[in-house]
């Protein structure tokens, strides 16, 4: 029990990272991570969105319809999204300044959308809130990384430290675009490299980090064959055993037919 528990609240970080791993997420994950403050701050801000939100969708997964949970989760997500809004314009506004729109953006977040779908909806309460927590550290700790590489070769800083000093020259392309496209591909590489393992090649995944490996599919594979092979022999056994029993019927018209020929042979021999 206590290892699925531990299962559920790590699987987030590394091996089922919704940013590295799953590849949700990736607006808000390219457009906050030009420093470790922003890109700490957006992961924060849509933890702790995430958490709360998975911990009332599974309070409410038997009340809600099932037509409308979409609508309904949506409604639930903005309310705490407005919640974490108003707390970082009061508290931290240059956090609230730098992210701008991407703050209520996190209403609409792949992750945050997918977990309450995928995972809050048919879970208690204490594993939803284990699964918002790792996923949440996972999402965080993907942005803090890219915001890490991107702030220090692109600013020569870290938290707004000056680490080189003036004494290297920053690359001005790692507080663009093309660099946080850049260091993104990285980082998806060396999680790769990190998780790699030759007897389980991941092939599927999606937001409710549904992973399928290759022994996996190769015996599936071999089950639907097998099933299929014994279909097919099913249905030949039981056309053989029809055959026999199959009487043709007579043709009607062959049966008004054959008096006529039987009166004209009786006439000619007259």
């Amino acid at each position: 029990m206590k290892d699925n528990k531990l299962a559920i609240l790590t699987k987030g970080i590394i091996k089922e990272n919704p940013v590295l791993v799953l590849l949700l997420g990736t607006c808000p994950t390219l457009a906050t991570t030009s420093s470790v403050f922003n890109g700490l701050g957006m992961g924060v801000s849509a933890m702790a969105v995430l958490i709360c939100s998975n911990i009332v969708i599974s309070l409410l997964r038997n009340i809600i319809p099932d037509k409308v949970r979409i609508p309904c989760y949506i409604v639930v997500i903005a309310g705490f999204v407005t919640v974490v809004q108003m707390l970082l314009q009061a508290f931290v506004p240059a956090l609230y300044s730098s992210l701008g729109l991407f703050i209520p953006l996190i209403v609409v977040n792949c992750i945050i959308l997918g977990r309450a779908e995928m995972f809050a909806s048919k879970n208690n309460v204490l594993d939803s809130a284990l699964d918002g927590i790792g996923m949440g550290l996972g999402f965080t700790l993907a942005l803090g990384c890219m915001g890490a590489v991107r702030e220090f070769f692109g600013a020569g800083s870290l938290l707004g430290f000056n680490i080189l000093g003036g004494h290297i020259e920053q690359m001005g392309i790692f507080n663009l675009a093309p660099g946080g496209f850049f260091v993104f591909a990285l980082l998806i590489a060396g999680v790769y490299v990190i998780t790699k393992d030759k007897s389980k090649l991941v092939r599927e995944f999606g937001c409710s980090g549904f992973r399928t490996t290759e022994a996996e599919r190769r015996t599936a594979e071999k089950a639907k064959k097998a099933e299929a092979a014994k279909a097919a022999k099913a249905a030949k056994a039981e056309a053989a055993k029809a055959e026999p029993a199959k009487v043709e019927a007579p043709n009607p018209q062959e049966r008004e037919a054959k008096p006529e020929v039987n009166a004209k042979v009786e006439v000619k021999e007259g």
